[in-house]
């Protein structure tokens, strides 16, 4: 990246890590309490981006993101202070994409019109499931008829623009479960779904405590018959678990995937930034809330990536969308001759499992079923 040369889209990714109760399948920064320092919490976010504003310098934020935890444990005022903070220091775009997490309590939900009008924009659920047991087996703290309640009051609060998080391939789930899970989050018409399989992650409870998860055959089914049922309502697989209506994409998400760079603010927090120099630095907040609201040293680490890292990251990322990417994008965002790569993406071409077409290269359906393998080719 020569100087002067323009930079990817620039994001930034706020982390608030504090839940009502861990669920025995997380493995993100996150902490239960019942009470939380909100206003120290909002005060050190924005002390952390006076700190860190310079790498936002002369460019346009397009999206948000506040994940968690739970961010909709935040009072609409802390959210709406933090917004004010934001707008005050950074350069945002006329159409700026707002995201926040919400879980579908009770408590939360009478929130939804406050953070609507504190410039939230897009509201994410983390329904999970709308049967009873199976919320109960995952440990959340909501239950059917809160989670199709939030859904009305984002609706009713002005939201038009929401993400319904569902999971499959739970506990003792049968194919018929699965669907009629994806049914009902389908007859509310949301504009996004992000529809993913449980995975057990190490250092979770049921990585310790494993659950009795569906065969192989039966999460087959499960993907292949839901797949076909939200092609029939018009939801189009734009990434491996993320599908949409025309326009209801996740920007933000498909920030990250196109190798964009983001700032990264909050306890355990991750940011990318590529610098005018050529240099891509990656970065992460400390993890552990008490350090982060006293000051200590809130960048933990900061790294410049190697050539190969760049490769490695980019193909991680960019390979989980279903259009793949243009090799003019990829030297464009990483600097690299598109030739870095020719030898690899020829081999998964030959096998079948990658397609080029022109400057377009994408994993076929073969590739996508064994993303994982694909992606490998490209580490070293």
């Amino acid at each position: 990246m020569a100087e002067g040369k323009p930079l990817p889209s620039l994001s930034i990714y706020i982390h608030l890590p504090w839940c009502e109760r861990k669920c025995p399948y997380c493995d993100f920064n996150s902490h239960e309490s019942a009470t939380i320092p909100e206003k120290q919490y909002v005060q050190a976010l924005l002390d952390d981006l006076d700190t860190d504003r310079h790498l936002a310098e002369g460019r346009t934020v397009e999206t948000l993101f506040i994940g968690g935890g739970t961010p909709s444990l935040f009072s609409a005022g802390a959210i709406e202070e933090l917004l004010a903070g934001l707008a005050a220091r950074l350069n945002f775009s006329a159409d700026f994409e707002a995201t926040m997490e919400a879980n579908p309590g009770s408590a939360e939900a009478g929130k939804f019109r406050g953070f609507r009008s504190a410039g939230i924009n897009r509201l994410s659920l983390g329904v999970q499931s709308f049967q009873d047991e199976k919320l109960r087996a995952l440990g959340r703290v909501h239950n059917s008829e809160q989670a199709r309640s939030a859904i009305d009051s984002a609706y009713d609060a002005g939201f038009d623009n929401i993400n319904i998080d569902l999971m499959h391939g739970l506990p003792d789930q049968s194919e018929a479960d699965a669907l009629l899970d994806l049914e009902t989050a389908l007859s509310y018409h949301p504009l996004h779904l992000s529809w993913y399989q449980l995975t057990i992650e190490p250092n979770t409870v049921f990585h310790k405590r494993p659950p009795q998860l569906p065969v192989e055959d039966t999460l087959a089914d499960i993907q292949d018959k839901g797949e076909a049922l939200l092609a029939d309502y018009g939801f189009s697989q734009y990434e491996v678990s993320a599908y949409s209506k025309a326009g209801g994409q996740c920007r933000h998400n498909l920030n990250y995937w196109s190798f964009g760079d983001y700032l990264a603010l909050g306890a355990g927090a991750h940011g990318k930034i590529s610098h005018r120099d050529g240099r891509i630095t990656r970065y992460a907040k400390t993890r552990a809330p008490t350090d982060y609201l006293r000051g200590l040293r809130r960048t933990a680490t900061q790294r410049t990536l190697d050539s190969q890292e760049i490769v490695e990251e980019f193909m991680l990322f960019a390979l989980r969308l279903n259009e793949g990417f243009s090799l003019q994008h990829f030297q464009r965002v990483t600097g690299l001759s598109p030739n870095s790569t020719a030898e690899q993406i020829a081999s998964l071409v030959a096998k079948g499992l990658l397609l080029q077409e022109g400057d377009r290269v994408q994993a076929s359906p073969l590739g996508r079923r064994f993303l994982d393998s694909v992606i490998a080719e490209f580490m070293h």
